[in-house]
């Protein structure tokens, strides 16, 4: 299930703050602009709400890390999640199989970026859709969120990260502001 939070700036950081265990609250706090805090509480604010709506865990849940930092919850290893975000929106995806997410804001096209990130169809792609902008980030946050699934990070193969579609679904989703893709194995 994807949760998101688009509401940012409403958010009562105190309050946040106080609904979050130790661990957490001193993550956001290591956060020097208070955008970044507000974000990463309302992230964990996400998961906190889906891992009592879905699996009936009211407890704040303890974090592993695996070896390129994605977290996961040593205590629940049947429970997968993802967080992420960006300026304009918190999301977070829960599932009891591997799950990646990523949001991202729709921002001013560049096309320097196309070269070191698309591959030479999927620049095609861009470059002839109606909305450049959103068609890039569209990709963008499929390639993130397979990154974030299978645990590996940003690397030096993104032009050729989706290559293999075929062995993932995704589920993309377009907002004023942002964009927010899941990705899972098919």
């Amino acid at each position: 299930m994807i949760y998101i939070n688009d509401k940012i700036h409403a958010l009562d950081l105190t309050a946040a703050l106080a609904a979050v265990g130790r661990e957490r609250r001193e993550y956001a706090l290591r956060y020097h602009a208070e955008l970044d805090r507000r974000l990463s509480v309302a992230a964990f604010l996400l998961l906190q709400r889906a891992l009592r709506l879905e699996f009936g865990i009211e407890h704040t849940p303890r974090f592993g890390f695996g070896p390129n930092g994605k977290p996961f919850l040593p205590d629940y290893p049947e429970i997968h999640f993802n967080l992420s975000h960006c300026r304009e929106a918190a999301a977070c995806v829960v599932d009891t199989h591997p799950v990646g997410i990523d949001v991202e804001c729709i921002d001013h096209f560049d096309k320097d970026l196309l070269s070191h990130t698309m591959n030479d169809d999927e620049q095609q792609l861009i470059l002839n859709s109606m909305r450049p902008d959103i068609e890039f980030i569209r990709l963008w946050t499929m390639k993130e969120s397979l990154l974030k699934l299978t645990g590996q990070g940003i690397s030096n193969e993104l032009n050729s990260i989706l290559s293999n579609q075929e062995a993932y679904r995704f589920h993309t989703s377009v907002h004023p502001n942002y964009i927010c893709t899941v990705c899972t194995h098919a």
